[in-house]
């Protein structure tokens, strides 16, 4: 099973984001989704420090620079997705990814009180 560590860099443009009402709280999660296409759309037009700050999660051992390094994705390239961060807590929680589970948990938090959601 893959390792990964925290990406304070991703957490901290996701706080800044929800901050800033970048977000969405109601969406199907597997319909919006970034999928490869997307990926590659976003990676023509921006770095790969832009790439990465879309994802929870470093895969410990993989290369900089490639889509393996990158998980946990919270957000459309454009605002974040409650139902984003749901996914990331549940999957990061189902594997025991500690870090990247409380995190997603705490920017979970951070947007339901933004948005005003008791």
């Amino acid at each position: 099973m893959a390792r990964y560590e925290l990406n304070d860099a991703a957490v901290a443009k996701a706080r800044s984001l929800i901050e800033g009402r970048q977000y969405v709280l109601d969406s199907d999660w597997g319909e919006v989704q970034p999928n490869a296409a997307a990926d590659n759309a976003f990676l023509e037009r921006h770095t790969w420090n832009d790439y990465a700050a879309w994802h929870l999660g470093l895969t410990v051992g993989a290369n900089d620079e490639t889509k393996a390094r990158y998980a946990f994705v919270y957000g459309d390239y454009r605002r974040v997705h409650r139902t984003g961060l749901i996914a990331c807590v549940y999957r990061a929680a189902e594997w025991r990814h500690k870090k990247v589970e409380v995190a997603a948990y705490e920017l979970l938090q951070l947007l339901d009180r933004t948005a005003g959601i008791d």
